[in-house]
Parts: structure tokens; sequence; C-alpha cells
């Protein structure tokens, strides 16, 4: 197999609302400084892919619109995956392994603002049995909630603590919406809270990819990835245990991550209760440094916050602050997709 890496990530400033803004004058931005960072043209990317939702958007194929920002004549080599940009990450991953390509741009992007995000996340549900009863994402992550407090895993005065170590830590990341100590507010859906609960807001991110020795001329430090997999837990929320997550579990163990310790993770965790069932899942103690940008309680752009854990863990290796990292993207209601991967760098020399 061969050694591929990420070697830059780049994203916007997360906002409430960018009315004045389409996807693509969001994205460019972006996109424009994630390929200064290695140098790179569009021309020189062998490989693109982009994760993204039709039903965010309000528009068929919507992410053909996006392409206007990547430049995408003469043809390029693209493909869309219509999930979370992790997704599409592990795409690109898979065609730098094959050899079909050295070099990949990835990039996702979400604007929530426009309609009730809460709504449209129900499409996601079983079109049969649930989403006829309109539960929407929040008193779905209530019902997550409530089982782990019955359970004794967790209280209300825990989550609370969640929910400020993650916007305390966001105070050091200029991108995040939600910055500082914060109340935790009125519940929206018992026992979660509005500090509980993720922010709505629109936003963009993007990485490069690069196999081999191309990588390290991209890179001062790339950021290697030593495995990565994801895994679905049953579409019927009546035969889960939302107090356990076994496939973040499984995924997380076919990408090796219980090989040896992480000393960082970023866990894609809108709600605080669902970190609670992750650090359960992935085995995390208080050593490992976990959202030390705020993770999605501080900003979550639907289809690009998955991608940008990926990108904040990398980045922490770049800057030298991480050896090995664990990075988290999920999908779906209560945690139901789950993509592991493991990061890591290059020994310092001293």
């Amino acid at each position: 197999m061969r050694d591929v890496a990420i070697v830059a990530f780049s994203q916007t400033d997360h906002l409430r609302s960018s009315e004045e803004l389409s996807e693509v004058e969001m994205l460019m931005p972006v996109l424009h400084d994630v390929l200064a960072r290695t140098g790179l043209r569009t021309g020189d990317v062998g490989f693109t892919c982009s994760g993204s939702s039709d039903y965010l958007a309000g528009r068929a194929f919507s992410f053909t619109m996006a392409l206007d920002g990547v430049g995408a004549w003469p043809p390029i080599s693209e493909s869309h995956v219509e999930m979370d940009g992790a997704w599409a990450l592990y795409e690109a991953w898979v065609k730098l392994l094959t050899g079909e390509a050295d070099t990949a741009l990835v990039y996702a992007y979400g604007k929530s603002s426009p309609g009730s995000v809460r709504d449209v996340l129900t499409r996601q549900l079983d079109p049969y049995y649930v989403a006829p009863l309109w539960p929407d994402s929040v008193a779905l992550a209530a019902l997550q909630a409530r089982a782990l407090i019955d359970a004794g895993d967790t209280s209300e005065r825990e989550l609370a603590g969640i929910a400020t170590r993650s916007r305390t830590a966001a105070a050091d990341n200029p991108h995040a919406q939600l910055r500082g100590l914060r109340e935790q507010g009125d519940y929206v859906v018992q026992p979660l809270r509005t500090g509980d609960c993720p922010p709505i807001g629109d936003g963009a991110a993007a990485v490069i990819l690069a196999a081999g020795d191309k990588a390290r001329e991209l890179c001062e430090r790339p950021a290697w990835i030593r495995g990565m997999d994801h895994r679905i837990e049953p579409h019927s929320l009546g035969v889960r245990d939302l107090t356990d997550s076994p496939s973040t579990r499984l995924a997380a163990e076919r990408a090796g991550a219980f090989e040896r310790p992480v000393d960082t993770a970023e866990l894609h965790a809108p709600f605080t209760a669902q970190e609670v069932v992750l650090r359960k899942a992935l085995d995390l103690d208080e050593r490992v440094r976990v959202n030390a940008s705020g993770g999605a309680l501080a900003a979550n752009p639907v289809m690009a916050a998955g991608l940008i854990r990926l990108g904040e863990a990398a980045a922490a290796i770049h800057r030298g602050v991480s050896d090995r990292a664990l990075a988290h993207a999920t999908s779906g209601p209560c945690l139901q997709q789950n993509l592991v991967a493991v990061l890591e760098g290059e020994p310092h020399v001293r």
C-alpha cells in the first residue's frame, strides 16, 4: 500500500448566516487558500472529490454549480458524495492508494441558514415508520441523552461541562462560530439545553491529499493516514442501543486506533451526549486532548463538520503539537454512520 497524507487544510470562518454569498462564492476562497498552502494549481491535482447535500441547497445536482469554483475546464477527474466531506476524503484516499492519482483535492460545504435544518435532517430517517412522524434531529438526540442519563453514564451537569470545555477551547480557534464561555440556556428538548446543541451555520472546508514523496515535497510534516474505516448502525432506531456505538468501535479497530495510544482526538459530536458515547466506544481517557478546536459544538456546518475534524487533526500534526491523532466523522441520527481515521506525523528530528 502507498503512504498517503493530508498535506494542507483550510476552512471558512463559520457564520450563522452567509445569505449574501452563494455556495460558489463561499467556497472559492477556501479552495484558493488550500492550493496556495501547497503551491499547487488546479491543473496539478490528479483527483477532486466533494461532499454536500442537495437537500440543504434545495435543488438537484447543486454540486455541479460548485465546480465553477474549482475550475472544471479543461476537464478534470472528479467525483461527489451526497455525504459529509469526510466520506469524500475516504474516496479520494482509496483513489490515491490504487495509484490512479498522486494528489487529490477534497472539499465540502453546507448552508444551513436558509431553512430549518432540524426538519431537513428528518429526510435521513426510515421513510416508512419514522420519517412520517417528523421527529427532528434535536428530539432524537434528546432520546439518546435521556438513555445515557437513565443508564448512569452521564448527567446534565457533566453534559454542561462538555459544552463549557469545548467552547472554551474554541476561544483559540478564529474560525469557530461560538467561542468562549456561554450559558447553558433553556431546555430545547429535555434533557438537552441550548448549550448542549450545535450552532446552526454556514461554512466550507478543503484538504489536499498527496502520496509518498509528493507529500513530503508539499508539506514539511505531512499527516500520514495510517488507517481509515467507516461503518453503519442499523437503520431502525428501535433495534439500537443508543448508549453505545458498535460501528464506531469497529471502524476504530479496523483503522488501527487501538494499536497504540493517540494524543489527540477530533470527535464529530454535534450534541454533548454524543461525546460521552464516542469516548466510551473509542476508549479515550483524560490524557487525550479531545476537540481542542472546539468541535462541532463550536461550529457545525452540515456536510463539512466531519471533514473539518480530519482537517483539524491533520493541522495539529502539521504544527507539531500532535504525533498520533484520531479523527471521527458521523452522519445520520444518533451517530448512525461513523468514520474513523488515524493520522501520524513523522518523528521530530532533534
